[in-house]
C-alpha cells in the first residue's frame, strides 16, 4: 500500500492540478491525501483533473475561505471505505483492503495551531 501525503497550497489553478496530475501518475499510489486545498467545494469535475483513474472515490474537508481544505482520494481496486468522518479539522477513514480483508483507518488533520481551537 502506498500513501501520499502533501500540503498543495491550493488547487484552484487548472495548471497547478495538471503537474500535481502528472506527479500522482509517477507515484502510483493507493490513497492520496492533499491538504490545504484552498477549496470549499471538490466536484467529480476536479477529482478527474487530478486523478484520472476511473475506481477512484474520495472524501473532503472543504476549506473556509481560502485556508485549508482536505482531499482524500484512494483506489477502490485497492480498498473498501467502511466509514467516514469529516469534522471541523480532520478526514477520517476507515477502509478494508481488497486482497486481504485488513481493516485500518487514516485520518488527515489540518487546521489553525490556537489553543482554543
Amino acid at each position: 500500500m502506498k500513501i501520499i501525503s502533501w500540503n498543495v497550497r491550493g488547487l484552484n489553478d487548472c495548471e497547478k492540478r495538471l503537474r500535481i496530475r502528472n506527479m500522482i501518475r509517477g507515484w502510483g499510489a493507493n490513497i492520496i491525501c492533499l491538504q490545504e486545498t484552498k477549496m470549499e467545494l471538490i466536484t467529480r469535475r476536479e477529482i478527474s483533473s487530478l486523478w484520472g483513474c476511473q475506481h477512484l472515490d474520495w472524501l473532503y474537508l472543504g476549506s473556509i475561505g481560502a485556508s485549508g481544505g482536505v482531499l482524500v482520494m484512494w483506489d477502490r481496486r485497492m480498498v473498501e471505505k467502511i466509514d467516514e468522518t469529516v469534522g471541523r479539522f480532520f478526514v477520517s477513514c476507515k477502509f478494508k483492503n481488497v486482497v486481504d480483508h485488513f481493516v485500518w483507518a487514516f485520518t488527515s488533520v489540518y487546521g489553525p495551531n490556537f489553543d482554543c481551537d
